[in-house]
């Protein structure tokens, strides 16, 4: 077998180096037809942009363009470093994001196991499809639908605590409250479509281990823990290390829509501040510094994660 495997890799060379790529672009080029219009979409809106990413090392102006204006290097990054918002930005984005990635992660994972486990299948579809609409409404809409529910004045789940006697909660107007009513909105519109990438994963695994299992006496648990759950670790490995790129991330239109004047302990965040020096105060340069820190400590965290997968075992995306 391994003669024959190394005889095929020497044609395989053999025949790559008697044609060459002008051959295989002649004869399949249909198909690189096909990848020149997303590679160019790539290359156009994804790779052009971050030659503005210089702003972040000069003073920048409008009028003066990007390569008109004047170069200050790290000078916009000790300003911003030395700000007790950016400080308090960086706090409040750590906690949100890393409660949000404890509850709101496992909450997909939870889930799939649990529809796994359900043996209608219309009890199922129809539990999938309510499960999935909240991922389509946007954060203006759910926003909207949180303070007609839990608003403290007029929300109708305070109208319906009162009505059985209890006092009225500010869900959405106290810090504390506000910081939990976040994150169990957060995990209501994101675990139903974190269900799919599962589902697809466990829905691959061979009925013959449950089948065994079952000869053997296990549970439905036991099958859970020892078939379901391992068999989908390297799925759970992948995106955990996609979400931890997102820890210094987070998600600007879900701050703005929940915040209020009344809760300003954690809704100052790095998107919201990069939001109001660019936006709002026209502080381009600065916008720009922090979006480029925020992005660096990304690729960090990425990287940092994927390696320790590969040495835990597991095969990481890069």
């Amino acid at each position: 077998m391994k003669a024959a495997s190394a005889s095929q890799t020497n044609q395989a060379l053999l025949l790559r180096k008697k044609y060459g790529p002008l051959y295989y672009l002649r004869r399949d080029w249909q198909l690189y037809l096909l990848v020149l219009f997303p590679l160019a979409f790539v290359i156009v809106f994804k790779y052009m942009p971050m030659t503005g990413l210089v702003i972040a090392f000069k003073d920048y102006k409008i009028a003066r363009g990007f390569w008109g204006s004047d170069w200050v290097g790290f000078e916009i990054f000790e300003q911003i470093f030395s700000k007790p918002d950016f400080t308090r930005a960086v706090r409040n984005t750590l906690l949100l994001n890393v409660l949000d990635l404890v509850f709101s992660f496992t909450m997909p994972i939870i889930l799939a196991l649990m529809l796994n486990e359900v043996k209608s299948i219309k009890f199922k579809r129809v539990n999938q499809t309510l499960l999935y609409l909240p991922h389509f409404l946007s954060w203006v809409i759910i926003g909207a639908i949180a303070y007609q529910l839990l608003s403290e004045g007029s929300g109708a789940v305070n109208n319906l605590i009162e009505l059985m006697g209890g006092t009225r909660v500010p869900f959405l107007q106290e810090d504390t409250n506000w910081l939990i009513s976040y994150l169990a909105i957060g995990v209501w519109h994101s675990m139903g479509w974190g269900t799919i990438i599962y589902l697809a994963a466990i829905s691959g695994i061979n009925p013959e281990m449950y089948e065994a299992a079952t000869v053997d006496g296990a549970g439905r648990w036991r099958k859970v823990w020892n078939i379901t759950l391992p068999s989908i670790r390297a799925t759970i490995v992948t995106l955990l290390i996609m979400s931890l790129g997102k820890v210094m991330d987070g998600s600007f239109e879900r701050i703005w829509s929940l915040q209020n004047k009344a809760t300003t302990e954690f809704t100052t965040t790095i998107p919201v501040l990069v939001y109001r020096w660019g936006i709002e105060s026209g502080n381009f340069s600065r916008a720009t510094a922090i979006g480029l820190f925020q992005s660096v400590i990304g690729i960090i965290l990425v990287i940092s994660a994927d390696r320790l997968a590969k040495k835990l075992g597991e095969d990481g995306i890069l």
